[in-house]
């Protein structure tokens, strides 16, 4: 299954990719991450790895995060994997002028064993699913930045 999700950002993108980097503001944006650990390599470099533990209401789902290619500011490609599924996420970043930014999701999911039917089944909550993260992503973004010129005023 592959889709399409993207959302405009009303920062620079600068902004946008040292906040979607910052580890420590995950937590923030995607609201059933409890935990993000990493593995070993250096963080958001090629080959780094992190465990990820997600809570989805019924169960705590753990995967594994790998940073396949980081060609920042403008692409960051991203596998996740879990016993059945394999997500490949490509983060694309695009000005669109100085303080506008086009952030897109490419995702790619594979599934094996029951997670096939499972992500047939509910494929369009998959889609729905990362484009909530994306405007999550948005509103934390651009919250932040608002709080802080607030603060230093």
């Amino acid at each position: 299954m592959k889709y399409t999700n993207q959302v405009e950002i009303n920062l620079s993108k600068t902004t946008v990719i040292s906040l979607f980097l910052a580890s420590e503001n995950y937590p923030k944006w995607q609201k059933n991450l409890k935990s993000y650990e990493p593995l070993n390599g250096t963080p958001g470099q090629k080959g780094a790895q992190a465990k990820l533990r997600l809570d989805n209401g019924k169960r705590t789902i753990e995967m594994v995060e790998t940073i396949h290619e980081n060609s920042l500011p403008d692409k960051l490609i991203v596998n996740y994997m879990t016993q059945d599924v394999r997500n490949t996420q490509i983060n694309l970043f695009l000005s669109l002028s100085a303080e506008k930014t086009l952030y897109i999701t490419q995702s790619e999911f594979s599934f094996s064993g029951y997670m096939k039917i499972i992500g047939w089944l509910f494929s369009n909550s998959f889609k729905k699913e990362t484009q909530q993260m994306l405007e999550e992503f948005k509103l934390f973004a651009e919250t932040s930045v608002e709080r802080q010129s607030v603060a230093g005023f």
